[in-house]
């Protein structure tokens, strides 16, 4: 596991803005649902306080982990990044040697990947594969489909 979470800023405030939410409202509306389910009555058999108890540890866990991301979070400066080769924040256009297609992808940290925005992390098999290398560099990438060969044709900045 990396010491650091490199990512955007957007991502960094998208992290901080759905951390402090759960803190305030979620924990809010967990602590009113276990006190509307304790006024149900006996506690050994209430379902509903068992259901409040358990969303609530629920919450709490999905709180510590955006803690300890926000803790390894490092924003990159993207004036600073350099573009011959493929890192973190970069898009870059491949082509699939075997099918002749081309797909953009842009690398992002675990925390940022949306596959529907063509975003994806730095630790998945294609941003592994990918990191590094230059325009022109093939890269073999195995995934769990098979081994994929792609040519870099692209480096640029989201």
């Amino acid at each position: 596991m990396s010491l650091y979470s490199y990512m955007t800023q957007e991502g960094y405030d998208n992290l901080k803005a759905e951390l402090e939410q759960l803190k305030t409202e979620g924990r809010a509306n967990a602590a009113k649902a276990i006190a509307e389910a304790r006024e149900k009555g006996d506690l050994s058999e209430n379902a509903e306080y068992d259901a409040a108890k358990d969303a609530q540890g629920l919450l709490e866990a999905k709180i510590n982990e955006l803690e300890k991301a926000m803790a390894k979070a490092r924003v990159i400066d993207e004036s600073e990044l350099d573009t011959s080769r493929v890192t973190i924040l970069s898009t870059v256009k491949l082509k699939n040697l075997k099918n002749n297609k081309e797909i953009s992808y842009t690398l992002v940290s675990e925390t940022e990947a949306d596959l529907k925005a063509k975003k994806i992390s730095v630790n998945s098999p294609i941003g592994k594969g990918v990191l590094g290398k230059e325009v022109g560099d093939k890269a073999e990438i195995e995934t769990p489909g098979g081994i994929l060969e792609f040519e870099i044709l692209e480096i640029g900045l989201l």
